[in-house]
């Protein structure tokens, strides 16, 4: 196992490359061009500069997270196969900077949803937190409203030109159904696989979150007849997924143990965090300890380990603890803690 962490770049990230180095065993930035708008090329010059400046830290740039898929790719219209040629572009150019993998998701507009982003936690952190019912009947505007206000740095999913537009991207996608959506997936893949074979590059999809459709959107990546349709799309070595506990896990039919099971082998990149999921739907995300959440943390580690798992895996969303100040989810210190829980639950399941 392989562990990361995910860096927002100089300038966008409260935590720094000097600060990760004195994380124990971590090898590898998680990474991406934050500037660059969805179905923009990311340029040869732009990557280097970055996985140099990563590597001299001592640490790889093997995974990127994420090159946002533009909403015409996602929405099939007639701008589609420029925005791919783009992506294919973009594709070729990490491949010759030696990136391993791509996390992309094919989420409708909001790539992540919660309805607090510092909700109290009983020990007085806080964390993300998904009001269920209220999520139903929210206007999205109150939403962009809540997620704008709460950091002065960017918020991925959540770019100030996308949310701009956002009336007319709910027009565009209105009358989409779950089958459309999925056909442009596929076209996508199609378009993408063989330039990702070729440049050595596994694309691994992310799970929606929450798994489940809201605000009358389409959502594709919601449990495991998903990822057997996905698969069932291309055969190619470079279809793969992100395996991430939090955001399959959030729906308890999801069990993630039985999932790492069957799909670890798919999967070139592992988000492994905790949720606790309420009677009522809600969930709250809590420290990455298997006995504060609902997620069977250890059981998945222990699967990985029992399979010998050497891909790419990092500590995902943490609480807001010791009064950090930070983008929301992404501090310093309850990651480096998920990173020493996760630590030392592969080294005891190793050494049976």
């Amino acid at each position: 196992m392989n562990i990361t962490f995910r860096w927002y770049g100089r300038g966008n990230d409260s935590v720094q490359l000097e600060q990760i180095k004195q994380i124990p065993g971590t090898k590898g930035i998680v990474w991406a061009l934050h500037h660059k708008p969805a179905g923009e090329v990311w340029t040869k010059e732009e990557i280097q500069s970055e996985v140099e400046y990563i590597q001299s830290f001592g640490f790889h740039a093997d995974v990127v997270e994420s090159v946002n898929v533009h909403e015409s790719i996602k929405l099939g219209d007639a701008e589609r196969d420029r925005y791919i040629e783009n992506y294919k572009e973009t594709i070729r150019n990490l491949g010759e900077a030696g990136v391993k993998v791509i996390c992309y998701n094919f989420m409708p507009i909001f790539d992540w949803t919660r309805t607090s982003l510092y909700h109290p936690l009983p020990d007085g952190s806080t964390a993300l937190f998904l009001e269920k019912e209220k999520i139903a009947s929210l206007d999205p505007a109150e939403l962009i409203e809540t997620v704008a206000s709460a950091s002065d740095l960017t918020l991925p999913g959540w770019e100030p030109e996308k949310m701009a537009r956002i009336q007319e991207l709910f027009a565009a996608y209105d009358g989409m159904d779950e089958e459309q959506l999925w056909g442009n997936l596929e076209y996508f893949l199609k378009a993408i696989l063989p330039t990702a074979e070729a440049s050595g590059i596994q694309m691994a999809i992310h799970p929606d979150d929450p798994p489940w459709s809201i605000f009358g959107l389409p959502r594709i990546m919601t449990g495991e007849r998903s990822w057997e349709r996905l698969l069932s799309i291309s055969d190619s070595p470079s279809n793969g997924i992100t395996f991430c506990t939090g955001s399959m896990g959030a729906n308890p039919e999801n069990n993630m143990v039985d999932l790492a099971s069957k799909y670890a082998k798919h999967s070139p990149f592992a988000h492994l965090r905790n949720v606790k999921i309420f009677d009522n739907g809600d969930f709250i995300e809590t420290s990455h300890y298997t006995q504060d959440g609902s997620i069977d943390l250890n059981g998945v580690v222990k699967e990985l380990s029992d399979q010998n798992y050497t891909g790419y895996a990092r500590p995902d969303h943490g609480r807001h603890i010791w009064n950090e100040e930070c983008r929301p989810g992404y501090g310093l210190y309850d990651r480096a803690l998920g990173i020493m829980y996760l630590l030392g639950l592969w080294d005891a399941h190793q050494s049976k």
